[in-house]
């Protein structure tokens, strides 16, 4: 397919969704843990958090893979199986302090390191094996 000038490029990511087995500690988390705004709620279905002017998804993979019965917001079954990434953006700074927070926490670190372009790069996992990094904007500059 080839893209035209009249295709329209989306100017960045609204949201980005990871599939979780325990909502609860999925929760307590991105919650508690990495201290993000929790906007919405529902206690077999999903919780969704804040995350600068995106929002992170986190679904019940059991549950969105059914219909949803709501006609007046007909979003279609959707889910994955088995661990998803996400990024999100911190300075140098703040990832030092992110990794003793997390270690705090007892997280444990899977990696850490300095990509060939100067940016850190910080890998924890959630509750439920997603990996979580935290890393400097430059990464993909």
């Amino acid at each position: 397919m080839k893209v035209t000038p009249e295709t329209p490029v989306p100017e960045g990511i609204l949201e980005a969704a990871l599939y979780v087995d325990d909502l609860a500690a999925a929760e307590r988390f991105y919650g508690e843990i990495l201290s993000l705004e929790k906007i919405q709620h529902d206690a077999e279905r999903h919780v969704f958090f804040r995350v600068g002017s995106s929002v992170l998804l986190l679904f019940n993979a059991d549950e969105t893979e059914k219909s949803p019965g709501n006609t007046q917001f007909p979003v279609p079954p959707h889910g994955a199986r088995g661990p998803g990434h996400v990024c999100l953006i911190l300075t140098r700074e703040q990832i030092d302090v992110m990794r003793k927070h997390l270690l705090d926490w007892n997280i444990p670190i899977d990696s850490e390191f300095d990509w060939p372009n100067g940016a850190r790069s910080l890998y924890v996992r959630d509750p439920s094996g997603n990996s979580v990094e935290f890393a400097e904007r430059h990464l993909w500059a």
